[in-house]
């Protein structure tokens, strides 16, 4: 009874999602509000048991494959909330534009499931359990819109390069298995720091941060990342961009802290190279882009390669740090492609950069929310994204790497040029001749405002949330 307590949580949402579907098959066909509001109060039941069984320590379930402990109950916490505000996000956009698109929300209920059993894995089966189903779902989502060959071929894109990146990192984990004999991850990290240097440790631990490194979409492996984000539907790139950020962080963690520890000389090395390469390209190729949602993607890029640094710092601050990001920088997404969300219409995704023209005229409140987003995004004082890049720059620095340092701010104003630019083109450009008024409702610009003022409350108390991550990383490395 005391393992099953342990994943309570997942084991709702697993039943819960089941039901939706269920209901889904069998609603009225009047009734289009019925999955909706049943996968959101799904989210917010098991919302409710994370909060109520809180872990003051850490468990370890069925024989050393799941862990819970802070780390994971916080993480599972954010994603919960982001999913469900996601929800809403959807919602609105799919019955503006006078479509059912129901299997999101069932879609994006396996996908968060896949998403707990990855920030609790603690065995390198469970990782690749908790990345597949969150992975297959997220395919499927992107594929959901049959009339879009933009979509489709995005949904090919992902598909293939997700499968070819999936066989990476489970060849890696074979040769880990290989030479160390156990998929515990604890038992892993005893073996890799027993000083037997076997070289097929350091061939896996390639392979392994292949297929990291494209969940984290990050250069070399960023080809799907500005493809998926225009060619999927706005929710979907929504979705995708926020809460998995966080299993991904939660991935990294658990393979690289947990179990390859010992060969930390090596992956830290590794880490930077592939942190100075998308700070680089991220910002500059992000420059060229005339579409604000592969713009976005590469800001993503470039983002992620700063969520690295914080890992590479190698220390319980560094980790904290990093979670900060993970967590601020999915806030961030949701609300930047939140913004896409309610300017769209029937006909058009407005994910141009000339369809926030006048946006400061058209709607003061909502161009606010947007100049807020944006200026967290591009790391401008006092929002959470300037406390989240100045984290991660502290522990870098503390870390003997200032060149690193100096690097990444460097890229951060290159990366400001992009940004500021929204906010000319909202302020200061006149509106299309065409443009259409704003027709969304009340409840997704609620959820729009409550997004933007949540990230700043968070810059101006950075030190609460920081606060809880690090006593989640103290408590992890305790």
């Amino acid at each position: 009874m005391t393992e099953l307590s342990s994943v309570l949580p997942e084991a709702t949402l697993a039943g819960l999602a089941c039901l939706v579907l269920v209901i889904e098959v069998f609603r009225a066909p009047a009734n289009r509000a019925a999955t909706f509001w049943a996968a959101a109060m799904s989210v917010i039941i098991v919302l409710s048991e994370i909060a109520m069984r809180f872990p003051k320590g850490t468990t370890l379930a069925f024989n050393g494959t799941f862990r819970l402990d802070i780390m994971s109950a916080v993480l599972k916490a954010f994603v919960m909330v982001i999913v469900l505000l996601s929800f809403f996000y959807a919602r609105d956009y799919f019955e503006r534009r006078g479509r059912v698109v129901q299997e999101y929300y069932i879609l994006a209920l396996f996908a968060t499931l896949g998403m707990m059993v990855l920030i609790s894995a603690h065995s390198l089966l469970t990782v690749y359990l908790g990345l597949e189903l969150l992975s297959l779902s997220m395919y499927a989502m992107v594929a959901m819109d049959r009339d879009s060959a933009t979509a489709s071929e995005a949904a090919m894109k992902y598909f293939v390069l997700g499968a070819l990146a999936s066989g990476m990192l489970l060849y890696g984990m074979s040769m880990l298995y290989g030479v160390a004999g156990t998929l515990d991850l604890g038992q892993l990290s005893a073996q890799v720091g027993s000083g037997n240097s076997h070289i097929l440790y350091t061939f896996g631990l390639v392979f392994v941060l292949i297929g990291l490194a494209f969940k984290l979409g990050v250069v070399p492996f960023h080809m799907w990342v500005p493809d998926v984000y225009q060619g999927a539907p706005t929710p979907v790139t929504l979705f995708i961009s926020s809460a998995p950020k966080l299993a991904a962080f939660a991935m990294a963690i658990r393979l690289l802290t947990d179990g390859l520890a010992g060969l930390a000389g090596e992956w830290r090395d590794m880490l930077m190279l592939l942190s100075v390469a998308s700070m680089a390209i991220g910002n500059l190729v992000a420059i060229a882009q005339t579409n604000i949602k592969r713009m976005l993607a590469y800001s993503t890029v470039s983002h992620m390669g700063f969520l690295l640094l914080g890992l590479l710092a190698a220390s319980p601050e560094g980790y904290a740090a990093a979670m900060f990001y993970a967590i601020t920088y999915a806030v961030m997404s949701m609300g930047a492609f939140g913004a896409i969300v309610l300017l769209s219409n029937a006909t058009s995704e407005s994910d141009r950069l000339a369809d926030f023209a006048g946006l400061g005229r058209r709607s003061p409140w909502i161009a606010l929310m947007m100049l807020i987003l944006v200026f967290s995004l591009a790391g401008v004082p006092p929002f959470a994204g300037f406390w989240a890049k100045w984290f991660v720059l502290k522990e870098v620095v503390a870390a003997q790497h200032t060149w690193l340092a100096a690097v990444a701010v460097l890229f951060s104003l290159v990366g400001a040029y992009y940004y500021l630019r929204v906010i000319k083109i909202m302020y200061f450009d006149e509106p299309d001749a065409g443009a259409v008024p704003i027709t969304a409702g009340d409840d997704v610009r609620l959820v729009f405002s409550v997004n933007g003022v949540s990230v700043l409350l968070l810059g101006l108390l950075p030190g609460l949330l920081m606060s809880v991550c690090m006593a989640a990383m103290k408590s992890y490395a305790g």
